[in-house]
């Protein structure tokens, strides 16, 4: 069912637009990280993204995230980008390098917790739903401040910066309010000098958006359908 994508034509084409849109925007290619979201897709097409140099990978579900690092077996980038439910966090602390969806107090103590067992620092993003859809999981913008101040005394998990899921539009423009919405939250509450928080990384876009994206300063695009074409569900 996916013999028909050509996943290596793809990489290069997704890699020209963050190029261009790099270029818009005045900025180094180099400061944007492209996240293949593999999520329901094959260990087979992740092997042809990693022939194409990629080494940086998103999911979404706990249990399919340790089954594919196990299956590919090699030093990758893993990403966690689901909702991520407290119970599944002995999987994800310690396998992926960065959770992008935290959403709660209640959920980044226990990801505190488990990473206090294995002994490491997990890097995290503070998900935060900009633009008010009931649909979606994320902090809501007024309590990202709050938020971060009771983490910040944290001492096994490391804030990196905010993620944003933006709405799915047929026109990108309609999203570049929200992407800059959450930009201007970062460098709101990097200036007010916490202890402890120094972000820098903002996950916003994906396969429809991610141009718009990058013009507003996102790090971090996450790209799913650009690369492996449309998710097939078992």
């Amino acid at each position: 069912m996916c013999s028909n994508v050509n996943v290596t034509e793809n990489i290069k084409n997704v890699q020209e637009r963050i190029k261009q849109a790099c270029l818009r925007a005045d900025r180094n290619p180099s400061e944007v990280t492209l996240i293949a979201v593999s999520k329901t897709k094959p260990v087979s097409m992740i092997e042809e993204c990693i022939e194409n140099g990629i080494t940086v990978f998103g999911e979404n579900k706990a249990q399919e995230l340790t089954r594919k690092i196990e299956a590919i077996g090699r030093p990758l980038d893993w990403h966690f980008i689901g909702h991520l439910q407290r119970n599944k966090v002995k999987y994800v602390v310690g396998n992926a390098c960065l959770i992008h969806s935290v959403d709660s107090v209640r959920l980044a103590e226990a990801i505190n917790s488990e990473a206090e067992k294995k002994n490491i620092v997990c890097d995290i993003l503070a998900e935060v739903n900009v633009a008010d859809e009931e649909s979606k999981f994320g902090l809501a913008k007024e309590e990202v401040h709050d938020f971060v101040l009771q983490i910040s005394s944290f001492k096994n998990i490391k804030l990196r910066g905010l993620m944003t899921i933006a709405p799915y539009v047929e026109d990108s423009e309609e999203n570049r309010l929200y992407f800059r919405v959450l930009r201007n939250l970062l460098i709101d509450i990097n200036s007010k000098n916490i202890d402890n928080i120094n972000m820098d990384v903002l996950s916003m876009g994906m396969t429809g958006d991610y141009e718009v994206a990058i013009e507003e300063g996102a790090t971090m695009v996450r790209v799913g359908t650009g690369i492996f074409g449309d998710r097939h569900y078992a």
